[in-house]
């Protein structure tokens, strides 16, 4: 049985393990994040978000199978409500389809509520159809769209002629 419960930050070392994975397999949705690149940032990262309470972890037994990373949006500029944003949600291939997502999203909707967020913004990659479904399926609906495009310059002309 899969146990879903706040992180502490002796699991920053295996979250970040998994974030590396995470970041692996969103390139081929057109992410330009390096993942081994970023491995340590990602560690402190986890481990302060797991000391502020924004970090949940799914494990089966000893091993972390998933993880969700999560804070209410905080800036310069006054809002109408408060929004909380789940930035990282990540299940390992073989667990995927057992519900542990939908686990780990409950937890991280459940602690934003609890911080006054009133309502909860998510992230994908539009490439990433499992994510977008997950998240239709939940109820999360398209609020911003991002575009980009390769800039043109005396290096490298734009691949999209």
């Amino acid at each position: 049985m899969v146990a879903v419960e706040s992180a502490e930050p002796a699991d920053a070392d295996a979250v970040a393990d998994l974030w590396v994975a995470l970041a692996r397999d969103q390139r081929r949705h057109g992410s330009t994040l390096r993942a081994d690149a970023n491995r340590d940032a990602i560690r402190t990262t986890m481990a302060q978000y797991a000391v502020d309470g924004g970090l949940t972890v799914a494990r089966d037994g000893d091993d972390l199978v998933g993880f969700v990373r999560y804070g209410v949006e905080r800036g310069p500029l006054a809002q109408d409500r408060t929004r909380g944003v789940v930035h990282d949600l990540y299940v390992v291939p073989p667990r995927r389809d057992d519900g542990v997502g939908s686990r780990l999203l409950d937890a991280a909707e459940a602690a934003l509520r609890d911080r006054g967020a009133e309502i909860v913004a998510v992230e994908a990659l539009a490439a990433n159809t499992d994510a977008v479904r997950l998240y239709e399926r939940r109820g999360y609906r398209p609020h911003r769209i991002e575009f980009e495009r390769e800039v043109e310059n005396d290096k490298r002309p734009r691949r999209d002629r």
